[in-house]
């Protein structure tokens, strides 16, 4: 066979392959061309779910101008977490897509209800999804940072689920009140895994509205104008999270060591202003899609530019919109018109410029990177984000070891060819 034609029949078979495997909606793939860090880490993952209930809260679906009840308000969470030596890896999850209606089911490294490993404590991770999202869509992230010394919490928001997805008025109120809440309840968690949870170590990692939640929680107190929006939290309410209050100072959080907001919703929209943003005082990594046209790009980059209190870093995906790093990879359920949606669920989940895989392992690899870092005080991941701007602007150069030479600019990490169209940019405290 001719070489054009052999390495034409690999790529097919490869490509029929590729269509097997996603058809049991794997969200634990690494490429081989992934970065250096997204690989999985040396313990064996177990995954468990847990109902945790916040009594008291405030009832903004049933809240008028005259009447403010209050309901205990239940948050279901998967929790990922280091597994005995031995624990033999693989699981499922069941949920449904993104209509809340047609059932999927994922497959990942995650072994269900697995025992804890034992004699150490491990920082916490709080992962919060969009709206609507649930706590599988960054599934990918919760088993690949479990496997390197986390425990991963993610949480079912409750009016901010496929199934309930309700008055936005909740989201805007209830997110950093939820993320606070689940830290407390891992903190007082019993048995193995609350043995093994150091909660005063905890980072967040929110999108899209998780990531407006995640600012909220680091520091960002939002404006006045945000609280009278008609179509936001009724009566106010909002000004619980208003800058400079005292309601939201006490919101903010010293377990919490580190933020990622992936996509953050709420700049677009007038949410925070100089002062607001001034307030965010955790160390932060934004991820974005440089064609954002849901939280908008240019918004997210002043979010990166005002948050002047503390260090921060960028990471843009060039072309790719909302989706960019966050979910993961569309189940195939989802490829199909369903009635209930205007819109083909597989948009949810995909871009249209970027593999979703591809995205995942990048994301694992500097959430890897930065949590590292910033809760375990691992001062050699520092080099991950010693980074020129422009990856493509960088020299590949290494010997025949691997070892790079002293012309070697490319992104630390990062095959040869495999950081093309990433930006990355730093801005320190008082820039």
């Amino acid at each position: 066979m001719h070489s054009k034609s052999m390495v034409l029949g690999a790529a097919i078979v490869a490509g029929l392959t590729c269509g097997a495997a996603t058809a049991e909606n794997r969200i634990d793939r690494i490429r081989p061309d992934a970065p250096e860090l997204a690989a999985f880490g040396d313990h064996p993952v177990g995954v468990t779910t847990m109902t945790f209930t916040n009594p008291g809260q405030i009832d903004i679906l049933n809240t008028t101008a005259d009447s403010e009840p209050v309901y205990d308000r239940p948050l279901t969470v998967e929790v990922w977490y280091p597994a005995k030596d031995g624990t033999e890896p693989g699981g499922t999850y069941e949920t449904e897509i993104r209509d809340g209606i047609t059932k999927t089911v994922l497959h990942g490294s995650a072994a269900r209800d697995a025992d804890p490993a034992s004699g150490e404590t491990y920082p916490l991770i709080v992962i919060s999804h969009g709206y609507p999202g649930n706590r599988f869509l960054m599934s990918h992230l919760g088993e690949n940072l479990a496997s390197k010394g986390y425990v991963a919490v993610s949480i079912d928001h409750t009016d901010s689920t496929y199934p309930d997805m309700a008055a936005f008025g909740s989201t805007l109120l209830n997110r950093p009140v939820d993320q606070k809440f689940v830290i407390d309840q891992m903190a007082a968690l019993d048995g193995p895994i609350g043995d093994i949870t150091d909660a005063s170590n905890t980072g967040v990692l929110g999108y899209s509205m998780g990531g407006y939640g995640a600012m909220i929680f680091g520091g960002a107190g939002v404006t006045q104008a945000s609280t009278e929006y008609s179509w936001g939290t009724p009566n106010g309410l909002l000004e619980r999270h208003l800058a400079g209050s005292q309601t939201h100072a006490d919101l903010i959080d010293p377990r919490v060591k580190a933020i990622i907001a992936i996509g953050p919703w709420g700049m677009n929209t007038g949410f925070w202003d100089a002062e607001g943003l001034a307030g965010f005082e955790k160390p932060l990594l934004l991820i974005a899609g440089g064609s954002d046209d849901v939280s908008v790009y240019a918004a997210i980059r002043q979010i990166f530019e005002g948050t002047t209190g503390t260090d921060r870093h960028l990471l843009t995906f060039a072309g790719a919109n909302h989706n960019a790093a966050a979910p993961m990879p569309a189940p195939e359920e989802s490829w199909e018109p369903v009635e209930t949606l205007d819109f083909v669920p597989f948009e949810h989940y995909a871009d249209a410029v970027w593999d979703s895989t591809r995205m995942n392992n990048n994301a694992q690899h500097f959430a890897t990177a930065f949590f590292d870092l910033h809760i375990k005080g691992d001062a050699d991941k520092a080099m991950y984000f010693d980074l020129i701007e422009q990856a493509s602007d960088g020299v590949y150069s290494v010997d025949e070891n691997g070892d790079q030479k002293d012309d070697h600019t490319y992104w630390n990490g990062f095959p040869d060819r495999s950081a093309v169209a990433l930006l990355f940019e730093t801005l320190t405290k008082g820039n």
